[in-house]
């Protein structure tokens, strides 16, 4: 599995001396709870149950930033060395989080890593893209809750209506799920990159994608001529419904998947690593559901 925050500059920044960045995480009590996310994703989801009792920061926020270049700068970690609270993918996903954090000095923040809440091993082609797994979110509101209580205590009631609400709406986007899988389980798909792979899945859609395929895409190497031409045929022989790319990374092969589909008239559904503007998590998730839904009725039968 490929790093997909490469460490370009941490070490450096790491270095940095912040005044005070050696104390503990500052105190929550009886001001906001200072988070910071590794993306808007997670930073969105625990303001979402936060509301206006926590501040969240987000690492990387910019729709049009490739997760896959992020270099950090001094902001960022001057904001870790201020954090009650750091949210994180793991698994591999952003594990500069972890770095630029012992940089800051900060062993006072609660780490709260997605990986490690939702109980999947961490084995074989392990997919850390857990915020396309409604399972694992609900999993972290749980945890989020926990933390956020610990930290203020008289926000609880807060946090737990808040989960509550948000929890119900993770019902609905799985509800989404179902019915996709209900009217089209079974059928085939291809992707670039396994980013909405949990998605695709839990709507009992099939990757036909070769796994060498997606894999050296996700882990930056090339992919062999073979192999690329068994993935170009999967839409010239009309063996898939659409195609799930990843619209924030491309390279030739990835764009020459694209322009099969397009010659093949399989419809191309994007997906990102990031909130798009302007919208939360729910609304974004309910988009891309729709989306693939859409991609479904239309797709050359």
């Amino acid at each position: 599995m490929r790093v997909k925050f490469p460490i370009v500059g941490v070490l450096a920044v790491a270095t940095i001396a912040l005044a005070g960045c050696s104390a503990p995480a500052p105190e929550a009590t009886g001001g906001a709870i200072r988070v910071v996310a590794s993306t808007n994703v997670y930073g969105d989801i625990a303001k979402q149950i936060g509301g206006d009792r926590v501040l969240v920061d987000s690492i990387i926020s910019n729709p049009a930033q490739d997760p896959h270049s992020f270099e950090a700068d001094a902001q960022v970690q001057l904001s870790l060395s201020k954090a009650n609270v750091v949210v994180e993918n793991g698994g591999g996903y952003d594990v500069f989080v972890d770095t630029l954090l012992t940089g800051a000095n900060n062993a006072g923040a609660t780490k709260v890593n997605a990986t490690a809440v939702s109980g999947y091993p961490q084995t074989g082609q392990f997919n850390e893209h857990l915020w396309y797994d409604f399972a694992t979110v609900k999993k972290l509101v749980v945890k989020l809750v926990s933390v956020f209580t610990t930290l203020d205590a008289a926000g609880a009631g807060t946090f737990t209506a808040n989960a509550a609400k948000f929890s119900d709406a993770l019902d609905t986007l799985q509800a989404g799920e179902a019915g996709i899988k209900a009217d089209f389980g079974g059928e085939g798909v291809a992707i670039t990159e396994p980013v909405p792979l949990y998605l695709l899945e839990a709507s009992g859609l099939t990757n036909k994608t070769p796994v060498s395929f997606s894999a050296a895409i996700e882990q930056g190497t090339d992919v062999s001529p073979v192999v690329l031409r068994q993935t170009l045929s999967l839409f010239s022989a009309h063996s898939v419904k659409l195609l799930a790319y990843n619209e924030q990374t491309s390279g030739s092969e990835t764009e020459q998947v694209l322009a099969a589909a397009k010659r093949a008239s399989v419809p191309v559904v994007a997906f990102s690593e990031t909130l798009p503007s302007g919208k939360d998590y729910v609304r974004w998730m309910t988009d891309n559901l729709a989306a693939l839904k859409t991609a479904l009725k239309t797709a050359p039968q």
